[in-house]
């Protein structure tokens, strides 16, 4: 009797184990930090989001992920996403550095769901209320407009600033993040060598007339060819380093 029972605890483990295994996904192959796996990304939006994570990475060796799913089978969204970091390990060992950004597509009736899961060691530096701000703020509006791309962009780059230091989440949540500081460099750029060659009656060139430097044109050419290859910026990703997470981040819908 005490053997039946032991091989039914051992059949009820490894279906269980089989069930979690369809519920929560593997990440993709080759190793990837934003695996869209619902095609919610163009294939160049996808490179754009890769490149500049991964960068973020491999300079401060915190990880920002992406993943989208076709289902949260049953889970609600920021249980889901606590799981799936878990589960991948998004982050460092012991550092606990580890972001996961899920989304869930809108389908049919169904309400498209999102969700910011965040480390143990990041929650200090993104609390649960600016997780929430971001994705009421800057993911959503975007989202119901249907520019889905644009709200994570704008999502990562706050989460970068935040986790890097460059603001505080105080600051985050009074809007004093500095942004008009970020637009003046390339406002110099753009300006200072228009505003001369205009003066020096040199309105034409090779790129037309609209005067414009042609700094502008070096990388965005014919194709997007700048977003073709993980190779620029910041190599192979190494995969995930087994980070944690207790429950720290929030979630929405659209």
């Amino acid at each position: 009797m005490k053997s039946k029972n032991i091989l039914l605890s051992l059949c009820l483990l490894l279906f269980s184990i089989a069930i979690q295994a369809q519920e929560f996904p593997e990440p993709l192959r080759p190793r990837r930090i934003v695996n869209d796996l619902t095609g919610m990304f163009s294939s160049r939006e996808t490179n754009s989001l890769e490149q500049k994570l991964r960068h973020f990475n491999d300079t401060s060796s915190t990880q920002i992920a992406i993943a989208t799913v076709s289902s949260l089978h049953g889970y609600a969204p920021n249980d889901y996403a606590q799981r799936l970091a878990e589960k991948w390990g998004v982050g460092q060992k012991g550092k606990d550095n580890g972001i996961l950004i899920l989304l869930k597509p809108k389908t049919g009736r169904e309400k498209g769901q999102i969700a910011i899961a965040v480390g143990y060691g990041l929650e200090g530096v993104i609390p649960d209320a600016i997780a929430s701000r971001i994705i009421r703020n800057e993911i959503i509006p975007a989202f119901r407009q249907g520019h889905y791309y644009q709200g994570i962009d704008r999502a990562t780059d706050i989460l970068i600033k935040l986790s890097g230091g460059e603001f505080t989440a105080e600051e985050y949540a009074d809007g004093d993040t500095g942004a008009g500081w970020i637009l003046l460099p390339f406002l110099i750029v753009f300006l200072v060598p228009l505003f001369v060659r205009r003066r020096h009656g040199y309105t034409t060139g090779s790129h037309g007339s609209s005067g414009i430097p042609p700094i502008f044109f070096g990388g965005f050419g014919s194709g997007g060819s700048s977003f073709g290859s993980f190779s620029s910026g910041s190599g192979s990703f190494g995969g995930f380093g087994g980070g944690s997470f207790g429950g720290g981040g929030a979630s929405g819908s659209w």
